[in-house]
């Protein structure tokens, strides 16, 4: 039987990629859950490379019953749960006053009720081994400004909701955390700075380090070190610390 179990959701690109490449090194099995089949295939292999037994599940959380599905082949086929990483979720990063109802909703049904609804799924399995949780949020939680009041707003919600879960888990044995990753080099990250690039009138190349300076950081972050704070989290050596937002943006959030 498999000694030990993670799921991490957004698993094939970005930050949930990175961090079930990760885990690999840390569980037997890695759970990889994301919407794009053949970019899941890809991080399956590389999961198997770095010694842990994959299972690829390509489903999108979005849909309530996705959720079902995902505990219940966890289950069916290692009978535990010791870990559940929730990474997924792209909010459209639109002005306030620009914003659709639907857009609203989508931004919503991944990153905060995909979320929400794994980990409520979950819980008994978690609750047995005692088990950790990850929920990822985002520095912008920490300064909502009407060019990213979306992805702010959301955000903020998750460190709350993972708050709330991190009482419960008190007394469930659930150890429950939350990180506020800040600017991350990944492909929405580099979509977002080719937007920037063009409202700008600048080259890509010329609007990355302006974009790093309005943001007070001196380079961007890489996946595999937002990774390496999720592995932690999970790990024996964070079992004291729950009920947390921690925040890792290269000082871009000069408040304490």
């Amino acid at each position: 039987m498999t000694r030990s179990v993670a799921i991490v959701t957004g698993a094939s690109r970005g930050i949930g990629r990175a961090t079930a490449i990760r885990l690999a090194r840390d569980f037997s099995a890695v759970v990889a859950v994301a919407r794009n089949k053949d970019t899941l295939q890809d991080t399956a292999a590389k999961i198997r490379a770095e010694g842990a037994e994959p299972l690829a599940l390509a489903l999108d959380l979005r849909e309530p019953a996705s959720a079902d599905e995902v505990v219940k082949q966890t289950l069916d086929r290692y009978r535990r749960i010791d870990a559940l990483i929730n990474v997924a979720g792209a909010v459209p990063q639109s002005d306030l006053f620009a914003m659709t109802d639907a857009e609203w909703t989508d931004g919503l049904a991944l990153k905060f009720h995909g979320a929400r609804r794994l980990t409520l799924k979950a819980w008994e399995a978690l609750k047995s081994v005692r088990g950790a949780v990850v929920l990822t949020s985002g520095a912008t939680a920490m300064a909502p400004k009407p060019a990213l009041a979306a992805v702010a707003t959301i955000n903020a919600a998750i460190a709350a909701l993972a708050k709330a879960f991190s009482e419960r888990g008190i007394a469930d044995g659930v150890q429950v955390n939350s990180v506020l990753p800040g600017p991350v080099m990944t492909d929405r990250r580099r979509t977002m700075l080719s937007r920037y690039a063009a409202a700008q009138s600048l080259s890509l190349d010329d609007a990355m380090p302006r974009f790093a300076a309005e943001a007070g950081i001196s380079r961007y972050g890489q996946p595999e070190e937002i990774a390496d704070l999720m592995a932690f989290l999970v790990s024996p050596a964070a079992r004291w610390m729950t009920g947390t937002a921690i925040r890792m943006d290269g000082g871009e959030a000069k408040a304490i």
